[in-house]
């Protein structure tokens, strides 16, 4: 029987796991939902390469591709190796001129291979013990989502995002930004649909936007 179901396959951020989409939920028994999570780099893999091998996680065709973060930069690459139905980024970017300055610094000087990629679990330990979490808000939230902390990943994922090149982009593709971004500031970003009081870890705190909206966002011309 031809399977006649949307699949929406949904990419999380840098360092979260699949869980950030825990509490999406579509009600629609015409969409099947996929979460992805992260597979390691190989040793100097190229943001290409990554991205060719992580699709072959993508087992239908014509999906929906949806992107969080650094995983909205994943599948804009993605969408390029394979044909996706629609493209939606969340709390991302289009190009790397929405990237806002301190990226452009870090990149142009350099700055992310002076990085001790280590510090970045125990910087999360040592918030979630002293209760002033920041990146994430919510205390618990760094503790159950930011999981993927090994240190060659990291520095992989960082250089990846950091060295990303594009000045086009799908001219239907479906950006959400909040407002409240911290990451990613709006200023900074040109034809996307705008959350009131978003920030960077929406796709978590207003999972109940992303349920009553997504399937329209969809199916829109």
């Amino acid at each position: 029987m031809k399977d006649v179901k949307t699949h929406v396959y949904m990419m999380p951020g840098l360092a979260a796991n699949s869980k950030v989409f825990e509490n999406i939920d579509l009600k629609n028994s015409n969409y099947c939902l996929h979460s992805l999570d992260w597979i390691q780099p190989k040793k100097n893999e190229s943001l290409i390469d990554y991205c060719l091998r992580f699709s072959k996680k993508i087992k239908h065709k014509n999906p929906v591709l949806l992107g969080v973060s650094f995983g909205g930069i994943i599948v804009q690459e993605i969408d390029k190796l394979i044909k996706a139905k629609k493209l939606i980024i969340v709390s991302s970017v289009k190009t790397d001129d929405e990237f806002p300055m301190v990226f452009k610094i870090a990149r142009d000087y350099g700055l992310n291979n002076a990085l001790p990629f280590g510090m970045f679990d125990n910087a999360i330990n040592i918030s979630l013990k002293l209760n002033i979490n920041k990146l994430y808000k919510r205390i618990d939230l760094a503790e159950r989502y930011l999981t993927e902390r090994d240190e060659y990943y990291l520095e992989w994922a960082v250089k990846s995002l950091l060295n990303w090149n594009q000045s086009s982009y799908r001219k239907d593709i479906i950006h959400i930004n909040g407002n409240k971004d911290k990451v990613f500031p709006i200023g900074n970003i040109s034809n996307c649909i705008i959350l009131e009081g978003g920030r960077h870890e929406m796709i978590i705190l207003r999972a109940k936007w992303f349920n009553e909206n997504l399937v329209g966002l969809i199916e829109q011309d």
